[in-house]
């Protein structure tokens, strides 16, 4: 059986419904690099204190920020990857940014469930979690229609 053929401007979906490949590598190009950012400058400790979250130095909690960066590196690496792939026409781009999105939500979903769980509601660290954890749920539907 032919397997339709993939437009990489726009995907014109299974479904018949159409949507903007461009937005979605705005988002992955936004996020990749934004978590890639985010991991250098936490390991290179230039925030001044008031920018890191409360009891940011408990030793416990450190742990648990740093036990998302092989979620958060898994994230960059399979959206940016999933560019790549968009670029040079090969149609497993939809899978690698399929396991982005889905990652990229878990990432942010652990993240807010965890500062419910403390009672902390500082927008700083909720606005970027509850991004991580929402705008994949636009895109995973039609990926899923896709595939």
């Amino acid at each position: 059986m032919n397997e339709p053929a993939v437009s990489h401007s726009y995907t014109e979906l299974k479904s018949g419904t159409t949507y903007s490949i461009k937005l979605l590598r705005y988002f992955f190009l936004l996020t990749d690099w934004g978590i890639i950012a985010y991991w250098l400058i936490t390991a290179l400790n230039v925030l001044p204190d008031e920018y890191l979250f409360k009891d940011y130095h408990n030793p416990i909690l450190m742990s648990w920020n740093w036990s998302f960066l092989p979620l958060d590196l898994a994230v960059s690496a399979t959206g940016l990857y999933s560019l790549y792939l968009q670029r040079k026409s090969d149609a497993r781009w939809q899978f690698l940014a399929l396991i982005s999105l889905v990652l990229t939500s878990v990432s942010g979903l652990q993240a807010v469930v965890f500062w419910t769980l403390r009672s902390d509601y500082d927008p700083s660290w909720w606005i970027p979690n509850l991004y991580l954890l929402l705008y994949p749920l636009f895109f995973i539907p039609k990926l899923c229609v896709a595939r």
